[in-house]
Parts: structure tokens; C-alpha cells; sequence
């Protein structure tokens, strides 16, 4: 009766340890694919400060626009909440955006070297951001789902493993811990 007893509690140990690894994997997929959209942004805000640059000594009008890529530059990589880097990084695009629709207004600077490498530069990266954001989500969905479903929310639970935030706009997770 006792063996029965230990077969029954291995078996539950062993499926409680194979869930808690999945669990674990996850979590450090989500952590990996949040480091690899931080990345990117890292190298589009790195970019900024040429592109400003350039485009300040042509376009006298748009020093809002300029004022605004600069401040939320800043705030993006200041921040650590998702859905703070999601709205910040939502605002940027746009803005550069519109950097490069005023550019039409300038023939000389859509000519320059230095504007058009920056360009095709900040489009490669909004590409890679829009890959690592689907790639992002696309996990945390798979975490959330398996952090959510009986039994592994037991598990869950027991081991304090929380929602995760997705970056988008429907993130409702707020100040989730990465």
C-alpha cells in the first residue's frame, strides 16, 4: 500500500516538475524576446540624434516635430513598463513618419547621403521591431495561455508566476514584472 502510496506521490512530483519547467522555459523565452524588441529599439534610438541632426538645419517648421522625436526618444529608453514603451514607441513612429513626408518638402535633403541611409537604417529597424513585437507577443501569448490553464495554474500559483504584458494595445497587464 505504501508503494502505491510513493508511486502516486512520484508520478504527481515528476508532473508538477514537468509543468513548473514549461513554465520556467516560457518565462525565460518571454524575458529573451522583450531584450531582443529592447534591441531594436535601442539601435532606432540611436539613429535619432543623427537624423534630428540633419534634418534641423533644413526644416525650420518642424521644430515641434523634432522637439517631440527627441522626448520620446528619451522616455522610451527610460521606461520599463510594456505598455509605456508600446504608446512611447507607438508616438516615435510617427513622428519619423512625418520626418520623412516633410523631406519631400526639401529636395537638397531628400538628396543628402547621410538623410537617405538613415532612412532606409530606421525603416530596417521599424521592420525588425514590428518581427520582434509579433515574435514578443506571439510568447507571451503561449505563457499567458499555459499560466492560465488547469492544472498549470496550480502550479502557477503555488510558484508565484505571473500574467505577462503584451505590447500592444490591448496590453492590460499593467506594471507586469518581466
Amino acid at each position: 500500500m505504501i508503494e502505491i502510496i510513493l508511486a502516486v506521490l512520484v508520478v504527481i512530483g515528476i508532473y508538477v516538475g514537468s509543468i513548473y519547467n514549461s513554465l520556467v522555459s516560457l518565462n525565460n523565452r518571454v524575458i529573451n524576446s522583450w531584450s531582443q524588441i529592447n534591441v531594436q529599439l535601442k539601435k532606432r534610438a540611436d539613429l535619432i540624434p543623427s537624423l534630428v541632426e540633419i534634418v534641423k538645419g533644413y526644416s525650420k517648421y518642424e521644430k515641434q516635430t523634432l522637439t517631440d522625436i527627441t522626448r520620446f526618444r528619451t522616455e522610451l529608453m527610460q521606461t520599463s513598463s510594456v505598455s509605456k514603451k508600446y504608446e512611447l514607441n507607438k508616438k516615435l513612429s510617427k513622428e519619423l513618419k512625418q520626418i520623412f513626408v516633410v523631406a519631400e518638402n526639401y529636395p537638397t535633403l531628400k538628396a543628402n547621403e547621410n538623410f537617405l541611409k538613415l532612412q532606409e537604417e530606421l525603416s530596417d529597424i521599424e521592420n525588425k521591431i514590428a518581427f520582434t513585437r509579433q515574435f514578443y507577443n506571439d510568447t507571451v501569448y503561449k505563457y499567458n495561455t499555459e499560466v492560465k490553464s488547469f492544472p498549470s495554474n496550480i502550479v502557477s500559483g503555488l510558484f508565484k508566476f505571473h500574467l505577462k504584458e503584451s505590447f500592444n494595445e490591448e496590453s492590460k497587464y499593467e506594471g507586469v514584472k518581466l
